[in-house]
């Protein structure tokens, strides 16, 4: 059966001069508009669609890709609003979708980006977006471990830090260090679990801890050295944001990493900038059999 918000495989039943009719089972024959039938679509054949609601609430195909389907959280720009409904996302097709008045966190502007959930309201059965992140997402124990690398999606600034869903299905509290890019609602950024607590409530943070952060960190600088001719411009002296910019990591991760590099003689310091040391070649005044 075909699902409202959701891309189908869905086979031609029949053609018409509007379009093509697919086989949307017990949800009836669904038109795909003349506009998106692909050249050569003929009889019986299987078409991968998105199924959506018209301006006249009737179910319609495309096979344009929206930016966000029912089930997933998603950044989307606020294009206009209604002061009897609500506001209007450009998700990507011709219909905006509907963020209703009740189911905003704040007022949303437009020209804003509003980080939301996109569902199928069980009361209308329409798509719409809910900006009510904490009810929509996944109250099923995390399945991340503490130092687990996550994709987030930063949703809004609080008292203690960011809100941030996790893997398109968790929240969690992004703590930020110095050095850090500044967050901003939309964002999507790679960190990292600090810890579960209690009642299911995770904590990340952008850059990953300990050993775990500095092996990774300073194999990404050796392969910068080599790639560069076996020399950077950068060292434990370089700003936070160029660090930041070069190898996705805090100051004081990359300092971590550069010390690591050094007692294992792997590098060495020119301040400024730093040189790989081959620790596969001999060096003067090094030992070697007769």
């Amino acid at each position: 059966m075909a699902q409202l918000g959701k891309h189908n495989q869905l086979k031609i039943v029949r053609g018409s001069m509007h379009g093509v009719y697919l086989d949307g089972g017990e949800l009836g024959e669904i038109l795909l508009p003349m506009k998106f039938v692909p050249q050569g679509a003929a009889l019986d054949d299987t078409l991968e669609v998105f199924i959506y609601r018209d301006s006249e609430d009737r179910l319609v195909a495309t096979t344009e890709r929206p930016l966000a389907m029912a089930g997933d959280f998603a950044a989307l720009e606020v294009v206009a609003v209604n002061p009897q409904v609500g506001a209007f996302l450009n998700w990507g097709l011709a219909k905006d979708l509907l963020l209703p008045f009740r189911e905003q966190e704040g007022r949303a502007r437009p020209g804003e980006k509003v980080v939301v959930h996109v569902l199928v309201d069980p009361k209308s059965d329409r798509i719409i977006a809910s900006g009510r992140l904490a009810r929509h997402a996944s109250r099923q124990p995390a399945p991340w471990r503490t130092g687990s690398r996550v994709e987030l999606l930063i949703a809004g600034k609080t008292p203690l830090g960011w809100n941030a869903v996790i893997e398109n299905s968790h929240l969690g509290l992004l703590f930020t260090q110095p050095g850090d890019p500044p967050p901003h609602p939309g964002l999507r950024v790679q960190g990292y679990v600090t810890s579960v607590r209690p009642g299911g409530k995770i904590d990340l943070s952008l850059n990953a801890a300990g050993y775990q952060r500095v092996a990774p960190l300073g194999d990404q600088i050796l392969q910068a050295l080599k790639a560069n001719g076996g020399r950077l411009d950068l060292d434990d002296d370089s700003p936070p944001e160029v660090i930041r910019e070069s190898f996705g990591a805090s100051k004081k991760a990359f300092k971590q990493a550069l010390g690591a590099l050094f007692k294992q003689k792997r590098i060495r310091f020119t301040r400024p900038g730093i040189e790989w040391v081959d620790i596969t070649r001999p060096r003067e005044g090094d030992w070697r059999p007769r």
